[in-house]
């Protein structure tokens, strides 16, 4: 083959594959179409340069009549779904059934391939790290996206009750929202409305990887229509404010559990777990979940405990540590021991 002819191949092929992904991203852009002027018609637009007074007056046709009030507006029916449309979330289908639920940590890597390892590893979803861990939503969303479709679902734990952080990790593709440190039922609130569209919530339609082909694109019934179904928002109760309101909290729609945090309960109340005054905060943050109807979540090590059904397990590091020691048994650190140089016993 000539240089030219090389040359025009790796041309050709570099389109194709261009085109390929122009195709498969499309749907995740939300201005695609803002190039298609001339083809869109208008014929209830207000007249040039006159008001419509439509601030006051709507379309006969229009559902809302009268003034226009936010407060009264009924919404309508773009985005409805089957009710046999089918809930496509592994997590969420678990959580129906009340089955018990594992988290595998991911907090110091960024690279995919060790993401991708612990996502299909044998979690249920994964707890990817924002609130303690310098990371950006870039590396997350390269790491999600080299195995959306692993055996665990992506999910996050955001660094706080923010429409920026929560949107970022719902546009990305998180399918499990966890909500550090919520002190209160409005904090909670929040959490929900940047996590769910309307009419629950108040998440922005803004595109994202979220809505790739590859990713969320092809789930039955469109994801935006289902997402707010088959999410799993948790939020953490680890103040002693947040105790207070504990029942408020796992009350609000949309939240799908409260996990009682076992080490920022002892961090905000000054006591240990396993002491009168902590299990205390414990048994109310399970009180509440219960009473509302939602799942209870805790540190793996609670799995025996009464009635919690959702767990956060350890970081890769601790995984990748455990897994090594189950392969080699008792051929674990049986390194040998020199007597001189960098691996010698230091005196």
């Amino acid at each position: 083959m000539s240089r030219f002819s090389a040359a025009a191949l790796t041309v050709v092929l570099t389109c194709i594959t261009l085109q390929a992904y122009a195709q498969t991203t499309a749907s995740a852009d939300p201005y695609s179409n803002n190039a298609d002027a001339g083809k869109t018609q208008f014929p209830l637009a207000a007249l040039a340069g006159k008001d419509s007074g439509a601030i006051t007056t709507a379309p006969p046709a229009a559902i809302n009549q009268g003034p226009f009030d936010p407060a009264k507006w009924k919404y309508g029916p773009a985005y409805d779904i089957s009710p046999d449309t089918p809930i496509w979330n592994p997590v969420m289908i678990k959580m129906i059934k009340g089955d018990k639920i594992t988290g595998g940590t991911v907090f110091s890597t960024d690279t995919p391939e060790t993401y991708c390892a612990m996502a299909n590893a044998g979690y249920d979803f994964i707890w990817t790290e924002m609130q303690h861990n310098a990371r950006d939503w870039d590396a997350v969303g390269r790491m999600w996206k080299a195995c959306p479709h692993a055996k665990a679902v992506p999910g996050v734990r955001v660094a706080y009750t923010d429409e920026r952080e929560i949107q970022h990790a719902m546009d990305l593709g998180a399918l499990v929202i966890v909500i550090p440190t919520v002190r209160s039922v409005e904090e909670g609130t929040a959490a929900r409305d940047w996590t769910m569209y309307p009419p629950l919530g108040k998440r922005s339609l803004g595109g994202g990887q979220a809505f790739d082909p590859l990713v969320w694109g092809n789930v039955p019934g469109g994801y935006r229509n289902t997402i707010n179904k088959n999410v799993v928002l948790v939020e953490m109760i680890e103040t002693l404010e947040g105790v207070k309101d504990a029942r408020a909290i796992a009350a609000i729609p949309g939240v799908t559990a409260i996990f009682a945090a076992s080490g920022d309960l002892a961090n905000f109340s000054g006591y240990k777990m396993g002491s009168p005054d902590y299990e205390r905060l414990i048994n109310i943050v399970h009180d509440a979940a219960l009473g509302a109807g939602k799942r209870l979540c805790g540190p793996f090590a609670w799995r025996d405990r009464p009635d919690f059904t959702c767990f956060q397990s350890a970081s890769e590091i601790v995984a990748i540590g455990r897994g090594v020691g189950d392969e080699l048994g008792p051929l674990k650190d049986t390194q040998g021991k020199p007597t001189a140089g960098p691996y010698a016993p230091k005196k």
